[in-house]
């Protein structure tokens, strides 16, 4: 397929690379020119803007937050302009339900297509084609862009047709994920205070009571103090968790963990943390402890 792909960092530039090694024809926009040209010797082309970025069939988005999404498809020369009727926007992006349901909107009113494709996965996973897909859409949609999601990740899973619900379990699941990071920070500093070895710690979680693989990577992070340099910086995580709240305020659903979690993750920010993985949560929870 030819695709345009726009939005360059540690997830998308692997993502890119895997469409490029499946056959795919992939043309990268990306602000920091560099990160695109980077690609070139794979086999991209480098948009010089976003226009030509948008010239074929498809055109997928990685981008940080809503910000950066909205001034990729908003106003003159950006996608929502260029975009051919009957073009499909795949947003790939974390962001949030009231912006997923814009661009729904938007891209319906102009004759082009939609839909939200949010990933799991660390940017290790993003590089080895192991992401999780969460997709939503008109189904034929999907189905015509599953080769694009075999490329990139293990499995994919459709969870309606109204895009932004993908987008709801996307923000879901790192509310959970960032509730699991703040519940191990809490219990190592436990053990470590009573001189428990950390790594005999994590051996025993890892093969009784938090087998899966998330919890795998997390605790180890934990266990070796290893929040640099960042999978997915602290910063991202908040941002993530107050749209998750935001989601729930609009439903009237009480979530107070991720209230106590997104001061916890503030708190982090403010304290200079932002680029560091948000695992270094636990850092914090540490520290409180007096280690």
């Amino acid at each position: 397929m030819n695709v345009g792909f726009i939005g360059l960092g540690h997830m998308g530039a692997a993502m890119a690379q895997n469409l490029i090694k499946a056959g795919h024809r992939v043309v990268v926009f990306n602000r920091t020119r560099s990160k695109a040209e980077a690609l070139a010797a794979a086999g991209a082309s480098v948009a010089a803007d976003v226009a030509e970025a948008c010239r074929d069939d498809v055109v997928i988005t990685m981008l940080a937050d809503d910000d950066a999404v909205a001034e990729a498809v908003f106003g003159e020369g950006k996608m929502l302009a260029e975009l051919s009727r009957g073009a499909l926007h795949i947003s790939m992006s974390t962001i949030s339900v009231a912006l997923s349901d814009r661009l729904a909107e938007a891209h319906r009113k102009a004759g082009q297509a939609y839909i939200a494709a949010p990933v799991f996965g660390r940017p290790e996973a993003a590089a080895a084609a192991k992401l999780f897909i969460v997709a939503a859409g008109d189904e034929a949609t999907i189905q015509r862009c599953q080769p694009l999601f075999d490329a990139i990740g293990q499995k994919t899973f459709v969870v309606g047709a109204k895009p932004s619900d993908a987008n709801l379990v996307k923000l879901s699941g790192n509310f959970l994920i960032s509730s699991v990071i703040e519940s191990f920070g809490e219990a190592f500093a436990l053990i470590r205070k009573a001189g428990v070895d950390p790594r005999i710690y994590l051996d025993i979680l890892t093969s009784t009571l938090s087998s899966a693989q998330i919890y795998m990577t997390y605790a180890g992070l934990i266990a070796d103090e290893k929040y640099e340099p960042a999978g997915f910086k602290m910063s991202l995580g908040l941002k993530d968790v107050r749209l998750a709240l935001a989601a729930a305020d609009a439903l009237a659903v009480p979530m107070p963990v991720a209230s106590l979690v997104r001061d916890r993750l503030l708190a982090g920010v403010a304290q200079g943390r932002g680029d560091s993985d948000w695992s270094s949560l636990a850092g914090l929870i540490a520290r409180d402890a007096g280690l």
